[in-house]
């Protein structure tokens, strides 16, 4: 059995997931999962509703599982269930329970927490614009608070790949980083 490190990309709306999980994977030449809620909301054909986010952690979570077996050293997530969980306090002040279960079973080596120095894109599926910093400290409070391993990935164009690169080739992934 292949021992796969799994790298969840992870934080706010708009600061480069899916590009640099795509980058990362073609990087180490492997695959990455791309974020489940976009596909899931582009053909949903109605507003999304509280609902939704569960089924859409189910459908991350199943599409990850679906591409760890054709993963090669390095299985790449954009997203995790941080952001339904967040998602769903900031827009409806609550979680569902399967949700909040499924990120303390989380077993990612080493997150990627996405800083907000990039400028924000418009995207009709985007809703927090102004409340760039304040999310990013809601991520980075679950990561600190949970004990996960993460780095901080900043930088504009190709230099955030460089930093994330930087962030996993320093990383001691035999001592959970530490």
């Amino acid at each position: 059995m292949k021992m796969i490190k799994r790298i969840a990309v992870t934080g706010p709306e708009s600061t480069g997931k899916s590009v640099l999980a795509k980058q990362l994977a073609d990087h180490y030449q492997t695959v990455w999962v791309p974020e489940f809620a976009r596909s899931y909301l582009e053909n949903l054909g109605r507003v999304y509703q509280e609902k939704d986010i569960l089924e859409i952690a189910k459908g991350q979570v199943h599409a990850e599982a679906a591409a760890s077996d054709m993963a090669n050293g390095f299985l790449f997530c954009d997203t995790e269930l941080i952001v339904a969980k967040i998602w769903s306090e900031v827009k409806y002040r609550r979680c569902d329970p399967w949700i909040i279960g499924e990120v303390e079973r989380q077993s990612y080596d080493l997150y990627l927490l996405c800083d907000i120095d990039i400028p924000w894109e418009y995207d009709p599926l985007r809703e927090h614009p102004h409340l760039r910093l304040d999310l990013f400290r809601m991520y980075q409070n679950e990561l600190t608070g949970r004990n996960f391993s993460y780095a901080i990935v900043n930088g504009l164009g190709n230099r955030r790949l460089e930093n994330a690169v930087a962030a996993i080739e320093h990383f001691d992934f035999n001592n959970d980083g530490r």
